[in-house]
């Protein structure tokens, strides 16, 4: 991969590990300042229900924080877009689809293939 495509991925995926990290730093802030204590059974639940959804959703963001990490590393490291699984480059319009992709389309969709038939 040329320096230009490793900066143009660098420069993604760090503005989308700071969103991240910005967005985490804001949901911290809003919990903390959700009052728990609601007399009504109906607001508490909407207010747990609402609590545990943000909550899903930021556990998916650290992974994909990590994720975002690792392939920063990669790029450092002249590792990045090539395919974990059979070592050939992956193609810039699957790592513009997907920056943190760490397998080129062939292997992924044999990987989801044999998933699904395994069910994983």
């Amino acid at each position: 991969m040329e320096q230009k495509d490793l900066d143009y991925f660098k420069d993604i995926l760090n503005r989308w590990l700071d969103d991240l990290l910005s967005q985490a730093d804001s949901t911290v802030n809003i919990l903390k300042d959700q009052e728990d204590h609601l007399p009504d059974p109906l607001d508490r639940a909407v207010l747990d229900i609402n609590r545990n959804y943000t909550l899903r959703m930021r556990d998916r963001e650290s992974i994909l924080i990590k994720k975002i990490r690792k392939s920063l590393e990669d790029i450092d490291d002249g590792v990045y877009g090539v395919c974990e699984e059979c070592a050939r480059e992956i193609s810039i319009a699957r790592l513009k689809a997907r920056p943190v992709a760490k397998r080129c389309i062939k292997c992924k969709t044999k990987q989801e293939e044999i998933e699904r038939l395994i069910g994983a």
